[in-house]
């Protein structure tokens, strides 16, 4: 029996920047996802559920590093597009949240929306400074830490 564990979890990652991003990312979204579904607006609830799954899938990969394992995919280019897409479409959601609202709970939940936006923005920001084309992956993947 060997000594090596199944599941190696890189707590290095989590006390990185992008960890404590993609953490409060989750925790920004999850306040949002409580105040539609108090709100009862099943169109914010939907958007706001899938990015949490989304986020919460990108912080379990990077963090039992299994995008070590499967390199057939640039992951960092893969994250620094959900967060550039999640953040327009959280924008756009958020500010329809705002405009729109009847009941305080779709406000609260647009306000916090528009901070997973900055959240988000900054995420792609990071990621995209730190991906870069011309180097080798080991570069690259030490950037990641960072």
């Amino acid at each position: 029996m060997s000594n090596e564990t199944i599941l190696d979890v890189d707590i290095a990652f989590l006390k990185s920047k992008r960890g404590i991003l993609k953490v409060a990312e989750m925790g920004t979204l999850l306040v949002a996802v409580v105040c539609f579904t108090a709100a009862s607006t099943p169109q914010y609830i939907t958007a706001t559920v899938l990015e949490f799954v989304i986020t919460l899938l990108l912080l379990l990969l990077y963090m039992f590093k299994v995008n070590k394992r499967l390199t057939f995919f640039f992951w960092p280019l893969i994250d620094v597009f959900n967060s550039v897409f999640a953040a327009f479409y959280f924008f756009v959601l958020s500010l329809l949240a705002v405009t729109t609202y009847i009941v305080t709970g779709t406000l609260v939940g647009g306000i916090i929306a528009l901070l997973t936006v900055g959240l988000l923005c900054m995420d792609s920001y990071i990621l995209f400074k730190n991906i870069t084309f011309n180097k080798p992956r080991w570069e690259t993947q030490n950037q990641d830490n960072e």
